[in-house]
């Protein structure tokens, strides 16, 4: 048996009009074995409720649990919750292909292997940012940043998270601010006293 063995789905023994539904636990060692880059560890509940419908099958997916990844602000590990559902179908065919929300699936084989998809529902639900909650990022890196953080006029967002991490005691004041150069070139002064206006 592959290493993704116990995701293949016999379609061909689901009984018409019947849910069959197959359970995985989607830890560690799964991540490890889809070498995956964006994320090395996890614990995700997955069923897989199957139902043929003609000559189609119906795949509905139904995800719980948590991934662990870098959190954006202090880089240590958070606790992401992934909770999706998703529907997929499926039919045979030839040979293996994607037809929008339809897999072609092989008549010869009569199985599909569903480990690609349990991991692209998974990543498609991470966050584009993702950040601990409020008070739970390393505090030693937050006050890094707070002292190296170039802060401009629109930084409302940044600094309002770092407020969320407890900063009641910082003095912002002896922080080092990187400030924009504000004065003016005297070539320009000279300029000012031109009269463009045609008499």
């Amino acid at each position: 048996m592959s290493k993704f063995g116990q995701y293949n789905i016999n379609l061909k023994e689901i009984a018409d009009d019947k849910v069959q539904i197959f359970k995985y636990n989607l830890d560690d060692d799964f991540f490890a074995k889809i070498d995956s880059v964006e994320v090395k560890k996890g614990n995700v509940r997955a069923n897989v409720h199957v139902q043929k419908r003609l000559s189609t099958y119906e795949l509905t997916f139904k995800l719980d649990g948590f991934i662990k990844l870098p959190c954006d602000r202090c880089l240590d590990d958070m606790d992401q919750h992934i909770k999706y559902e998703e529907t997929i179908h499926a039919k045979f065919g030839s040979e293996f292909a994607e037809e929008n929300d339809t897999v072609i699936v092989p008549e010869a084989e009569g199985s599909i292997n569903i480990a690609w998809f349990l991991y692209e529902f998974i990543i498609l639900n991470i966050p584009i940012k993702h950040v601990h909650a409020p008070g739970e990022c390393n505090k030693s890196m937050i006050d890094k940043l707070r002292r190296h953080m170039i802060r401009h006029k629109d930084d409302t967002e940044d600094e309002a998270l770092f407020e969320d991490e407890g900063s009641d005691d910082h003095d912002f004041e002896n922080d080092s601010i990187i400030e924009e150069d504000t004065q003016t070139d005297p070539r320009w002064e000279s300029l000012k006293h031109i009269n463009f206006e045609n008499n």
